[in-house]
């Protein structure tokens, strides 16, 4: 068996230096796929990384009237601290509401000069309510709007979070549903090319296909060359797809892209290496033993 394999391997590293550009193209068309699936891979992780890191600081601030008193609102965290989707429920008074504004905007000459002239403590009490999940926001709001303390709230500010989140779900979607039509396109080619290179290998050898049927040589022992030609094919575009990955993230982004750094991107590539060679690797080799075996299957007559 291994003598089998070892021969037919040779013949099949024989078949690839011979058919020159063929090998090049399927080689090249089949890295494209690999490179489009490994950098979707990458940006997706990293998007995904983004958005549960929003969700984690996402939160839902209820504002209470100026006439509410720190007793009633502190009744109101009670209750809603025992409702089953809430994590936890922070009390923020008025002053150190106030105190909080005062050290985030110190630097504003204009803000601080408009506080002196009010006089007042301009600022509402709140209650910072945090979720179990984030997809548990929306009823949360829709139960404090509908609780017995509804008229002594004056706002609640989730609808700008629940915008950003809803954005980045949306862009993660489409990024996607492009990467995934790119993924089909590109393997569809690649699947047409290393066929045709194959059927071509097939038509180059017939004379000798006919020798080793005479000579009685098992089917395996003469479709075995033109499968491992096609591992070939594979395994060489994942190494290529896998090295140009790396040079993007590392040369190429860092001078084209200012919304994530590149070093995050290529923290998540190498976190995630082993997965995404091992997807490489099975994408690959699926779409280059399918090649081969239609091809073998409609023009090798054994």
């Amino acid at each position: 068996m291994f003598l089998v394999i070892s021969r037919t391997l040779k013949e099949a590293l024989s078949n690839f230096i011979r058919n020159g550009w063929l090998s090049v193209a399927a080689v090249t068309v089949l890295f494209l796929s690999l490179y489009v699936i490994s950098f979707l891979f990458v940006i997706t992780k990293t998007a995904e990384g983004v958005l549960q890191e929003i969700q984690g600081k996402v939160n839902v601030s209820v504002y209470f009237k100026t006439d509410v008193t720190e007793d009633s609102i502190l009744k109101d965290k009670e209750n809603m601290a025992g409702w089953p989707s809430i994590k936890s429920v922070d009390y923020v008074s008025r002053d150190k509401a106030l105190a909080d504004f005062k050290s985030n905007n110190s630097g504003n000459d204009t803000i601080m000069k408009s506080l002196d002239e009010l006089g007042s403590n301009p600022l509402w009490a709140s209650l910072v309510v945090k979720a179990n999940n984030s997809g548990d926001y929306e009823a949360i709001v829709s139960q404090i709007n509908q609780s017995s303390f509804k008229d002594d709230v004056s706002r609640v500010n989730f609808e700008k979070n629940k915008e950003i989140i809803d954005k980045l779900n949306s862009t993660i979607t489409e990024v996607k549903k492009i990467g995934m039509a790119l993924v089909i396109l590109f393997g569809f080619i690649s699947v047409l090319i290393t066929f045709n290179t194959i059927r071509i290998t097939i038509y180059t050898h017939k004379n000798e296909i006919e020798v080793m049927r005479l000579v009685g040589a098992s089917n395996n022992f003469i479709r075995l060359p033109f499968i491992f030609e096609g591992i070939i094919y594979a395994i060489i575009a994942m190494i290529l797809s896998t090295a140009f990955v790396l040079g993007t993230l590392q040369f190429v982004l860092p001078h084209i892209t200012t919304i994530i750094s590149s070093q995050v991107l290529l923290g998540v590539f190498t976190h995630n290496l082993p997965a995404i060679i091992g997807l490489e690797l099975v994408v690959s080799i699926f779409l280059g033993v399918i090649s081969s075996m239609i091809a073998i299957r409609r023009y090798l007559k054994i």
